[in-house]
């Protein structure tokens, strides 16, 4: 869906799911990509449960599917938190997941989430989200698989020129944990599109173009246990290997002293060039340059 930063979407969000359900009645789950509801801004944060999520939950409510709705921006405590509702077909909020990994340091200004979370479809299986940059750090796909999910729900808002990257991070994530992975990106002001899904065998479902698209499929957990059983393509079985290891991973322990050439990468900033003022002054050719590149990211950005 294309996504407004100057207005809300959450109108534009119900004509989709009423379109999805009439043309496709089978769809039982209906997923957004990330800060689909106001786009980018964190000035629209407000509390949860609060009147973007009520309509939210009407959405859900109406049209019997379980809705998630990419993510807002959440107000709790004096901070804003990155976080998705999770919503049933009854239209009650059973989870909210906090984005772990906020895109720093540009996305400055938001909290970082500190709890994992999967839930239970009942006669499907279960279903694990995470947010956007979560999935650069594959501890958290690996933490989810673990907690068995045998799905993950991935909303994105990536504008950037690291999309491509992203595609090979998510089918990497999809094959090293056995699981289905839905990475769905928003298009307009909410990203570049070039949403996939993978399945647990590391094959894409679907890729998508940079125009809004509705991707319906189906989700097999059957095959999922299947897999994970028998190995992935009929060969590896990487979570049992994971449960089976005889290493254990000291670098996760902040006290270990392993992780110590990590501390002297400098402090987690925004690229500085220190060198401009020495190459042109006020007025010169680097400072045209400089101007050009700013119009053409504020050009980008408003596109």
């Amino acid at each position: 869906m294309s996504v407004s930063a100057f207005e809300e979407n959450i109108t534009r969000m119900g004509h989709y799911v009423a379109h999805v359900k009439h043309r496709f009645p089978w769809v039982d789950m209906v997923l957004f990509s990330e800060l689909a509801a106001y786009g980018p801004s964190p000035l629209k944060a407000e509390t949860m449960p609060g009147d973007a999520e009520q309509r939210l939950c009407q959405i859900a409510a109406q049209h019997g599917i379980w809705l998630i709705p990419g993510s807002l921006f959440e107000l709790r405590d004096g901070q804003v938190f990155n976080t998705s509702p999770v919503i049933n077909p009854q239209g009650e909020v059973i989870a909210r997941f906090s984005k772990l990994f906020p895109f720093l340091p540009y996305e400055k200004g938001i909290t970082a989430g500190d709890q994992f979370v999967v839930f239970d479809v009942p006669d499907a299986g279960r279903i694990g989200i995470s947010i956007c940059y979560d999935m650069w750090f594959p501890e958290t796909t690996r933490t989810l698989a673990a907690m068995g999910a045998e799905v993950i729900l991935h909303p994105t808002m990536t504008d950037t020129i690291d999309r491509e990257v992203e595609l090979a991070i998510a089918r990497a994530s999809a094959v090293t944990n056995q699981v289905y992975f839905l990475d769905i990106n928003g298009v307009g002001d909410g990203g570049v599109g070039r949403s996939i899904v993978v399945d647990p065998a590391g094959y894409v479902l679907h890729q998508a173009g940079n125009g809004p698209e509705i991707i319906p499929v189906e989700i097999d957990f059957e095959r999922v246990r299947h897999e994970r059983e028998r190995g992935l393509r009929g060969l590896g079985q990487p979570l049992k290997s994971f449960r089976d290891r005889r290493c254990d991973f000291p670098v996760y322990q902040r006290d270990s002293g392993l992780d110590s050439y990590l501390y002297q990468l400098g402090p987690l900033t925004k690229p500085e060039d220190h060198h401009q003022g020495e190459l042109s002054g006020p007025g010169g050719p680097m400072a045209e340059i400089k101007a050009d590149s700013d119009a053409l990211a504020a050009s980008q950005s408003q596109s």
